[in-house]
């Protein structure tokens, strides 16, 4: 880290740490305006204004309003978040400012900081309160320490263009520290993140940006070739690219979503993965006119629902101060009224999967179980028994839930569920 990174770092966080906007839109907007930037400028300003966020807890233990003191703060972040020792920063420190005097202060509060669950676990005491309903402080500090470590790059093989051995033989070549993902089949894991927009894999499309648990949703989907299948919540598509490749380009994929911009953003990446079956569509909301069209004509339905994205933490970090107890009700109603729309759409003896990258009970499994006692109809299947079936050794239970300390995956949530008999409207 050289002075110039660091004072465009400090710009970064001044803004950042309002929490008004999204990080990851806060950065990009000003990587953009910055033009004579390199790539290594870029790469360092990122990687301490995350790690900023990510130790939040501390740097605000020591420091009133962080996003007014924002050089400190990422001075603070260099040394909590990316392992700098003070000695290494001397040449960048400002004597007038008192920051030797600051990090050495930061340090010798070590031992405090790991008396204190929020600044042990870096996670805020609203969330900590929330937590505290189901999970003992242990979990909690294990989740919190776990979500506090940058996430790998993982990418899925298009299976349309290549076999994930042969892909991961050609990428070790260049990429040594390359592995294949333990639970996806199609998955490979990039440790030191390299940046793979531009390599060749990725730009004919063999390559598709994927967690490994966003993965194993799709598994779960299950579709297969000439099936009618339904992304209720599409996004920018990456499941639904993934269900695509599954169905070998055969059969029908309505991709629904309330954000036409994200929905623009599905098109290129259906067009490099030579995808043809995917029809993406615009909806006002889960009522929308145009989807009762499809009432009991969908053999696979995913929600991929609007949550708190708790399980995302690696990484968005800001989360954890923009949502809140009032946000979190608020998306549980919207998660209730998405399932019961989408549930019409499934077919006799289809399945609807239900997901969200959350960790929090409320949005998981107490939805399912409010789900089933409004709608009898349906019946779950056991998530365990369905990956088994795919020679995927993943028993989490009847309902897939991976944790980033487990499982080194984001944290996701799954429920499978199929209707027994088509109930008429």
């Amino acid at each position: 880290m050289n002075l110039h990174q660091l004072n465009h770092t400090a710009n970064v966080l001044a803004t950042m740490l309002t929490f008004d906007q999204p990080a990851d839109v806060v950065l990009s907007n000003y990587l953009r305006e910055q033009k004579k930037l390199g790539r290594n400028d870029r790469h360092e300003i990122a990687e301490t204004a995350f790690a900023a966020l990510r130790h939040y807890e501390k740097i605000v233990a020591v420091l009133r309003r962080p996003y007014v003191q924002s050089r400190k703060t990422a001075l603070a972040a260099l040394v909590l978040g990316r392992s700098f020792n003070i000695s290494q920063l001397e040449d960048l420190l400002n004597e007038d400012d008192n920051e030797k005097e600051f990090l050495s202060n930061l340090k010798a509060r070590k031992s405090e900081f790991s008396g204190s669950l929020n600044t042990a676990s870096e996670l805020p005491e609203w969330l900590i309160n929330q937590l505290k309903q189901n999970f003992n402080e242990e979990e909690i500090l294990q989740f919190g320490r776990s979500v506090a470590q940058p996430a790998p790059l993982d990418v899925r093989v298009n299976t349309l263009n290549g076999k994930r051995d042969k892909v991961l033989a050609q990428l070790q070549t260049e990429f040594p520290q390359a592995i294949a993902t333990p639970f996806a089949p199609h998955g490979i894991r990039f440790p030191d993140k390299p940046a793979l927009n531009k390599h060749e894999l990725f730009l004919n499309g063999t390559l598709e940006v994927q967690d490994e648990g966003s993965q194993l949703l799709a598994q779960l989907v299950g579709a297969k070739r000439g099936e009618i299948v339904v992304d209720f919540c599409a996004g920018a598509g990456g499941k639904t690219l993934a269900i695509g490749a599954q169905m070998a380009n055969k059969g029908r994929i309505y991709a629904f979503d309330i954000a036409e911009k994200r929905l623009a953003n599905l098109k290129p990446r259906m067009t490099r993965a030579g995808l043809t079956n995917i029809h993406p569509e615009k909806i006002s909301s889960e009522n929308d006119p145009r989807i009762t069209r499809l009432h009991g004509k969908a053999d696979r339905v995913l929600v991929d629902a609007p949550c708190s994205g708790l399980g995302t933490l690696r990484r968005n970090p800001d989360l954890k101060y923009r949502q809140s107890p009032e946000t979190i009700a608020k998306l549980i109603q919207q998660q209730q009224n998405i399932l019961q729309a989408a549930s019409a759409l499934v077919a006799s003896g289809g399945r609807l999967v239900y997901a969200t990258c959350s960790v929090l009970p409320e949005e998981n499994q107490h939805q399912v179980e409010h789900f089933l006692t409004h709608n009898p109809e349906f019946e779950l299947l056991d998530c365990s028994q369905l990956l088994a079936a795919q020679k995927i050794d993943l028993n989490t239970g009847k309902y897939l839930q991976l944790n980033t300390a487990t499982h080194h995956t984001d944290g996701f949530f799954a429920a499978v569920l199929q209707r027994k008999s088509f109930k008429a409207a």
